[in-house]
């Protein structure tokens, strides 16, 4: 399952600056060239897009809108790890990590935990 993750990340990190990327022919270049604030405004976006494709489904809309805003949302996702040297990877170990406790014990945790939010 993570070896498309793996290979756009891998195209996601030769689009870094440092890497060659060039803002002037890369959307995801740009995006770095810009900061982890246009990179956060982007993913504000897509998950309120992903939230309104969900409710215009559940409303008997098209579940496949649901399907592209959640590709967008991941891959936007995708672009805020490479800005923090992170990988798709260190995600899914956290979620094999968590695999099997529960939300609430879990949550309950990290409660005290810097950056939480809770």
């Amino acid at each position: 399952m993570s070896a498309i993750l793996d290979r756009v990340a891998d195209i996601i990190e030769s689009r870094k600056l440092a890497n060659g990327g060039d803002p002037a022919t890369s959307y995801v270049s740009r995006l770095f060239a810009k900061g982890d604030d246009a990179i956060l405004k982007k993913i504000g976006e897509e998950a309120t897009e992903t939230v309104m494709a969900a409710k215009d489904a559940r409303a008997g809309g098209d579940a496949s809108k649901v399907l592209y805003e959640c590709a967008d949302l991941w891959f936007h996702t995708l672009v805020l790890l490479a800005q923090f040297d992170l990988t798709p990877q260190q995600v899914l170990d956290e979620l094999a990590r968590r695999e099997g406790v529960s939300g609430i014990v879990e949550k309950a945790s990290r409660k005290d935990a810097p950056g939480d939010g809770a």
